[in-house]
């Protein structure tokens, strides 16, 4: 069985989800992911702000809004009385739900139930357009076998023992649609796998049933070797490692969400990107590969904070550092990059949620100096230690840019540099035409 994961662009209009047919209808079995409609996570989050301000008469305009949103698609979407009549009352259905909250107190619980109706309306309203096509389909609810726990993190073993019930229901279908990013928590609340989850269900998915391959279909042909954004010439990668994708992922490359790798590498399962615009396209294939040494890519990562601790007197004496990192593990904001000097380290963060209170504690047994607006600019590839050049190569894209921190030598895979953001579009053409001569 093969997963396919189409994001909010490929189900974005009745358009788009009709051209899906022709990708997902083949005698191969398969088990299709989607996401929301493009936009409507957003209008939801828009709407659960309306709900926890208490303000009723907005919410409702939103809903309204969005509704007629979906009117407007299903009536280019089904040819027949039939399926525009129960379309319409799936529609209706949702949305009086999404409606129903505005007559109570909102909570965190409720928001997730509401940011849940995306992927929910999705699936019905593609596994009636199959329907209506006569291809059968069936609509697995990714609530009865998604599911996290108490830490948020997947519960495989759960999730693989009742998917597969889920399947085994179905003997003779080989064409499986459920929905991306919703799940239930471990007290049976619904709940989701945060942002980009949809990439996260179709690896976690395809791990639970060790599935043939993992495809990625989004609105671009795989990975590039920069940010196609802020870079006129770019080009599709054809092959990467788990570990130069997981490093790309994680620093920037927005085609591909960092949870998504490591379930598919822990299985070896191959993850493939594809272009739904362009399927003819190879995309970039991601698998358990020797690659060839050099770079790959590059990648810039924004919203990074740096934080230098400077403390003449303990500096490097026993414990000091698992003090300071003590103190960034019970505010759980993770560390990206780290150097250190005879008197000071350098670390860089991407939440700033807790800064405040993480700073108020580092400058007990320090002095903390704080740099925000930075931007991570990853290089990637296969670059071992004992060979020559790579960091040369690298730091000459950088003469005309002042440098905050550099990370090398951790990873064979990912050379770091910390420079301001107002410099990264500089920095991500000086690197494309250093690196690969465009």
């Amino acid at each position: 069985m093969k997963i396919l994961k189409f994001g909010g662009t490929s189900v974005g209009s009745a358009e788009r989800m009709q051209a899906l047919v022709k990708l997902v209808v083949n005698n191969q079995s398969k088990l299709v992911v989607l996401s929301a409609m493009s936009g409507t996570t957003n209008i939801l989050v828009e709407i659960s702000e309306a709900l926890y301000e208490r303000d009723a008469a907005k919410a409702n305009g939103i809903i309204d809004e969005l509704q007629e949103k979906y009117k407007k698609e299903i009536s280019k979407l089904y040819q027949s009385e039939e399926y525009l009549n129960k379309a319409d009352d799936l529609i209706t259905n949702h949305f009086n739900y999404l409606r129903s909250f505005t007559l109570d107190m909102f909570t965190s619980n409720e928001e997730k139930a509401v940011l849940a109706q995306g992927e929910l309306l999705s699936t019905a309203l593609f596994h009636f357009y199959l329907s209506e096509s006569n291809v059968k389909s069936v609509l697995l609810p990714a609530l009865n076998f998604m599911r996290i726990d108490e830490n948020e993190e997947p519960d495989l073993k759960y999730i693989e023992t009742n998917l597969k019930a889920e399947l085994e229901k179905h003997p003779k279908d080989i064409l499986f649609i459920t929905q991306g990013y919703i799940c239930r928590n471990a007290f049976g609340e619904i709940d989701n796998l945060k942002r980009g989850g949809s990439d996260y269900t179709a690896s976690i998915v395809g791990a639970a049933l060790r599935a043939e391959e993992i495809q990625i279909w989004t609105d671009i042909d795989g990975m590039h070797n920069n940010d196609p954004r802020f870079v006129n010439k770019t080009h599709p990668i054809n092959e990467l490692s788990f570990d130069e994708a997981a490093e790309l992922a994680y620093f920037g490359a927005k085609i591909l969400h960092p949870t998504c790798i490591l379930p598919a590498q822990k299985r070896n399962i191959p993850v493939r990107l594809k272009n739904t615009m362009e399927p003819e396209a190879e995309g970039t294939l991601i698998a358990n590969l020797d690659t060839k040494v050099g770079i790959k890519a590059v990648a810039a990562k924004d919203g990074i904070i740096a934080i230098n601790i400077k403390s003449d007197r303990m500096l490097l004496a026993h414990g000091f550092l698992r003090a300071v990192f003590e103190i960034f593990e019970r505010y759980k904001t993770s560390i990206d990059m780290i150097t250190t000097s005879e008197v000071a380290v350098s670390l860089t963060i991407d939440n700033s949620k807790y800064l405040k209170e993480i700073k108020k504690e580092l400058e007990e047994i320090a002095n903390v100096d704080i740099d925000e607006n930075q931007t991570i600019i990853c290089i990637v590839g296969n670059v071992p230690k004992n060979k020559s050049g790579f960091g040369f190569k690298v730091l000459e894209a950088f003469k005309d840019i002042p440098l905050r921190m550099v990370s090398y030598g951790g990873s064979p895979n990912n050379i770091s540099v910390l420079i301001n953001s107002q410099h990264k579009k500089e920095a991500l053409m000086s690197l494309n035409k250093t690196l690969f001569n465009y």
